[in-house]
């Protein structure tokens, strides 16, 4: 049933996600094993022994490789031995936070990091394919209430946003220089990028992000600490940017060039919402606890406000388009986080694979 939604286009490929044993790549592989893809996946350690990953024992079901993405040596023997046709490029450092203390690494994991699966993709004949997932952080934020197009300008005020936005550039250099659709008779590789942000979903545990925040606090019998209620965000279930790197490969793998480029893949404007009414709702379906605002003093970073996307590309050229609620988002976040405690790793890879089944039958 899964392959009808991709006219089979995944089943037999070779795929290599960078990023694999991260809150989105785990969620990625599982689909793409479940499409008959042979996965191949290149990545660090899991952060946390609760991650989607770990939970699902997910290096049972695919080829699994431990490396840094800065590692081009190591991540170029992957190409030659594997010999992937697809790249999938998750492969991060994905925390603003993050970013201010550790600049240069950011820059290096996430710029650099790009620049060798470009490089690798250039220099593997077998690659024929690269999607390359950034963010919707890599614009140029002017504060404007109207929805971001893949045309308007890269930018980024802080460390983590302007690697995104470097990160687009490097693409989109890479793209013209060696990719492009003039010589595609020659070079037969397709590159585009894909934008997105605020997804939430079972097993993501990463630091200063809300649902993880709101969880570990519901473990522990504590309130949620919401430092600003009334900010108001775009938010998306994992598996509605995924469905959309998904279609826009099964598009390239028929339709060849017509689809490079960057593509925005963003949720519905009634999942845009202030903190306040998301974590209300979270605590509904979890049936109990209860959140605080607290004002923990001045922040020593930029926060910016409102960042959406228009999606109209990706609606009329993909036919694609958000499918589920935020109510829907979040009862399939909260089923993960439920029952990763008592379920074995076996039942949590149903429970997975029956979200993605319900998803795609929407």
């Amino acid at each position: 049933m899964l392959n009808q939604n991709f006219n089979n286009a995944f089943y037999g490929k070779t795929i290599l996600i960078t990023g694999h044993t991260g809150f989105k790549g785990s969620w990625l592989s599982l689909w793409l094993n479940e499409l008959g893809a042979t996965v191949i996946g290149y990545s660090l350690d899991p952060k946390n022994k609760n991650d989607n990953f770990n939970i699902t024992n997910l290096q049972n079901n695919i080829i699994d490789i431990r490396g840094d993405i800065r590692d081009f040596n190591k991540l170029n023997k992957v190409f030659t031995d594997y010999k992937p046709e697809i790249v999938f490029h998750l492969a991060a450092q994905p925390l603003v936070n993050y970013s201010y203390e550790y600049p240069r690494e950011t820059y290096e994991v996430n710029v650099v990091g790009t620049m060798n699966v470009l490089e690798a993709i250039r220099l593997h004949e077998s690659a024929k394919i690269g999607i390359m997932v950034t963010s919707d952080k890599c614009y140029e934020n002017k504060e404007w209430p109207w929805g971001y197009r893949e045309i308007d300008p890269m930018g980024g005020h802080d460390i983590y946003s302007s690697s995104k936005g470097c990160c687009e550039l490097l693409i989109s250099s890479y793209r013209n220089s060696y990719f492009s659709e003039e010589n595609f008779s020659q070079h037969k590789k397709i590159i585009a990028s894909v934008r997105a942000g605020n997804v939430i979903g079972g097993g993501d545990w990463s630091i200063d992000r809300i649902i993880p925040d709101c969880i570990r606090a519901l473990e522990s019998n504590k309130n949620i600490i919401i430092r600003n209620p009334t900010a108001i965000r775009p938010w998306q279930h994992v598996l509605e940017p995924l469905s959309g790197y998904l279609l826009l490969t099964e598009k390239i793998i028929n339709n060849g060039i017509l689809y490079s480029g960057a593509w925005n893949f963003g949720p519905s404007l009634s999942n845009i919402v202030p903190v306040e009414k998301l974590v209300t709702s979270l605590l509904d379906i979890w049936g109990c606890g209860d959140w605080t605002a607290e004002n923990i003093g001045p922040i020593n970073f930029h926060e910016a406000n409102l960042l959406n996307l228009d999606i109209s590309k990706a609606k009329f050229n993909l036919n694609w388009q958000p499918k589920w609620s935020l109510q829907q988002t979040l009862e399939n976040t909260i089923e993960w986080y439920k029952h990763y405690n008592s379920y074995t790793s076996s039942e949590m890879i149903n429970l997975c694979i029956s979200q993605i089944k319900q998803y795609c039958m929407l």
